[in-house]
Order: structure tokens, then C-alpha cells, then sequence
């Protein structure tokens, strides 16, 4: 069986600049971030709007798997993601999480992380289940959603890099 995130990484090539609109891949991909060492797309079974995962481009079962290298880069991006993401869906409280293993609610054996906003608590949200580890209430990422979503993520990435690149000079 293909990984599923391997398979994602092959269609989206690095870039000096926030993937392109969505391509079609298996599973479905919504693409933010490519880079030579990790890449960043929408949770297609998110536990909230903006539900991101980032990860390796290269094939990793596990955290302790990767190198320093990738796990700088990940940690980096982590980082400025969350930050990206709270700008674009308003909400400045959210999850990260990374699971290592069937045992620990890794449903994908490629390293990953979940950035997940968690919106305040409003009436219509009391009851749904914000659990975490592989439980909780999930819902089908919706496709046209996907692409406003994405798109407007990637705008503020390439903002985030252009800022990060002029700190650097």
C-alpha cells in the first residue's frame, strides 16, 4: 500500500514560494507549503476549519525517525504556521498534536503534525467533542471550502516567507 502523504509529496514538487491550487491526488490534497523538507495541507477529516497537517517530505513512520535537519525545519514551520493560521481563521487558540504509532492514535504511519484552531466554546459548540488522540467529532473537508481556505492560507504564507526572508538580511 502507497503512503498516502508519499503520494501527496510526489504531485507537489518543492518550491520557492506556497504550492499551487489544489491538484488532484489520492487522497485529495489542499496544499499550502512545499518545501524540500516538509510540506503542509488541510486535513481532509479536519476537527476544525484550518485543521493542518505538516509533515515530512520524506518518508518517516515516526518523530524519532527523522533527521535534525527535517526536524528543525518542521519546528520552524510549526511556529510560523500557527501563526498563519490563527491570522486567517481568527481563531487564536489551537492544538498541536503528533501521534507515534497505532498504539498512540497514528492513523497514517508518516510523521505528522496536527495544528487543529480551537474556536471559544458558543452554544452551538458545547456540544461537540473537541477529544483528542483519534477521537472527536470529524466532518468531510468540503471541497469548494478547501479551495477558498487554502488559497487564502497560501497568500498569508507567502507573506510569512517574504517577512522571515527580509528579517534574515
Amino acid at each position: 500500500m502507497t503512503c498516502p502523504f508519499c503520494s501527496i509529496a510526489s504531485h507537489h514538487p518543492p518550491s520557492a514560494s506556497p504550492s499551487p491550487d489544489h491538484e488532484l491526488t489520492t487522497p485529495s490534497s489542499f496544499v499550502v507549503l512545499s518545501t524540500p523538507q516538509c510540506m503542509a495541507f488541510l486535513d481532509i477529516m479536519p476537527l476544525a476549519p484550518g485543521h493542518l497537517l505538516v509533515t515530512t517530505r520524506r518518508h518517516h513512520e515516526k518523530i524519532s525517525d527523522v533527521s535534525e535537519e527535517e526536524a528543525a525545519e518542521l519546528g520552524g514551520w510549526l511556529r510560523r504556521l500557527s501563526r498563519v493560521l490563527a491570522r486567517v481563521t481568527g481563531v487564536w487558540d489551537w492544538n498541536i498534536v503528533q501521534n507515534n504509532g497505532a498504539a498512540a492514535a497514528q492513523v497514517v504511519p508518516h510523521v505528522h503534525f496536527h495544528l487543529i484552531p480551537r474556536p471559544g466554546i458558543t452554544p452551538e459548540l458545547r456540544n461537540r467533542s473537541f477529544t483528542m488522540f483519534g477521537r472527536g467529532q470529524r466532518s468531510e473537508l468540503d471541497d469548494d471550502e478547501a479551495v477558498e481556505l487554502a488559497g487564502k492560507l497560501r497568500n498569508v504564507i507567502k507573506r510569512e516567507i517574504e517577512l522571515v526572508n527580509r528579517e534574515k538580511l
